[in-house]
């Protein structure tokens, strides 16, 4: 699976490790604001489905720029690795969700054989990212613990964020870094 990767393509999966580890990083600050202002009224665990898409987005970026398999996968799980070391507040059980985000983002590039690049390809990936990490978060959050009207909010809210983040925004990344011709000279 990674034969075809040259060494650009690992600089450029590290780059993106580290900067959207970063991103990550300043996410659970927004994660804990939006958890402390939805609790008193029934709704702080939806601070993650809320910010989850934030989390996901690596992956498809990754996927859609360097079209190999396994790029949504590392670059997930690079940036997870990254957020983790420096110092997040969920600390190494952070790498198994990054581990989980990857596959699902890999998951919705596999659907296409990895020869579409597309809103198609796109809405795959936020459906497949939502169900593998609404799967993870059941165990490891007990989602299981949510009555059916709260559950059916919270993932419905995840695939909107996902889509948002891992399909709108990175859609929208990709736009401009084609018209920077940047993605021309990372592809060749």
């Amino acid at each position: 699976m990674f034969r075809n990767f040259h060494l650009k393509d690992i600089i450029f999966l590290a780059i993106i490790g580290i900067i959207f580890g970063v991103i990550y990083l300043a996410t659970g600050f927004i994660y804990n604001g939006l958890t402390v202002l939805l609790t008193p009224f029934g709704y702080g665990p939806m601070a993650n489905d809320i910010t989850i898409g934030i989390w996901c987005m690596a992956g498809p970026l990754a996927g859609f720029i360097l079209r190999l398999p396994g790029a949504p996968f590392l670059s997930e799980f690079l940036s997870a690795t990254v957020e983790t070391l420096l110092g997040d507040q969920w600390g190494a059980s952070n790498i198994l969700s990054g581990l989980v985000q990857g596959i699902g983002s890999e998951l919705g590039f596999t659907i296409t054989f990895y020869k579409l690049y597309n809103w198609l390809t796109l809405v795959l990936t936020s459906t497949m990212m939502t169900a593998t990490t609404f799967t993870w978060d059941w165990f490891r959050n007990g989602y299981s613990h949510f009555t059916p009207s709260m559950l059916t909010t919270m993932l419905i809210v995840r695939w909107f964020s996902m889509f948002l983040f891992t399909g709108v925004l990175v859609k929208l990344i990709i736009n401009l870094l084609n018209r920077a011709h940047v993605i021309q000279r990372i592809s060749k």
